[in-house]
């Protein structure tokens, strides 16, 4: 049953429910993309026979996502950025359904939040990992929740306070990532384990999640509401977050005042 947006592609084939990122040529996620998939979260989720969500990028896009939209993270509108945005990590906690990200490109800054809060990531070696908001003057309020949880807390804390990018092996080497495979390999692998979770009950499968959830990831949203306390009313009143935002749009080096 597809049905049609104007960033993404949603599509429910043979109890899998797809999300094609469809914003070329770099996936950049803007607020009404972000509503998007999180509308499309919510109406998997709410289908009994689904047994999966999987994300991916349109055939041939330079990237997984390269994140959300830096212009969009201005006073003005990072208020209605994040709340966009973390409303599909909020709809992803709820969801009673697995879910899988392939990664055929940079996934990085949301694209990396959204591949470190799939169950399974399926990657390829051209695979990039990375958190790089500290280099524009800001952090990823959702990263600091999520990826102490996936990585470890010493290896995300490196990751966002140098914005460093991972390869797709070193992704894996840290949990980021179930696979590594060919380029050519993707979809037949997704397509293994996706046939593995058909052989499941959809119903056993969505409480196993949901009891994980509930265990392993238990307080995630209170979790996000502080960091994203800290980011919209301490970060977001700094200079120097504007600054980074202001040097990334006119394509300089940032001034910092640190301060």
């Amino acid at each position: 049953m597809p049905s049609h947006y104007k960033d993404i592609q949603f599509a429910v084939t043979d109890r899998v429910a797809r999300i094609t990122l469809a914003r070329p040529p770099l996936n950049v996620i803007t607020i009404a993309m972000a509503k998007e998939i999180a509308d499309a979260v919510n109406r998997a989720d709410l289908m009994g026979e689904v047994c999966a969500i999987v994300f991916a990028a349109q055939p041939g896009a330079r990237t997984f996502s390269a994140g959300v939209s830096i212009e969009e993270h201005r006073p003005e509108t990072v208020y209605q950025m994040l709340e966009a945005f973390h409303d599909i990590f909020r709809g992803l906690n709820l969801a009673a359904k697995p879910v899988m990200a392939l990664v055929g490109g940079a996934a990085l800054g949301g694209g990396c939040e959204l591949a470190a809060f799939a169950d399974i990531v399926i990657a390829t070696p051209a695979a990039r990992f990375g958190q790089p908001e500290i280099k524009l003057g800001v952090f990823p309020p959702l990263a600091a929740v999520v990826l102490p949880r996936v990585v470890g807390d010493k290896k995300a804390r490196e990751m966002l306070l140098t914005g460093e990018l991972l390869t797709a092996e070193q992704a894996h080497a840290l949990g980021l990532v179930n696979y590594v495979v060919a380029d050519s390999d993707l979809e037949a692998k997704a397509e293994e384990v996706l046939n593995a979770l058909r052989q499941s009950s959809a119903a056993v499968l969505s409480m196993t999640r949901r009891a994980f959830m509930a265990g392993a990831w238990g307080g995630f949203d209170e979790a996000l509401k502080r960091t994203e306390d800290i980011y919209l009313n301490s970060l977001m009143q700094l200079k120097d977050a504007v600054e980074g935002i202001d040097a990334f749009m006119a394509k300089r080096p940032p001034r910092w005042k640190h301060k």
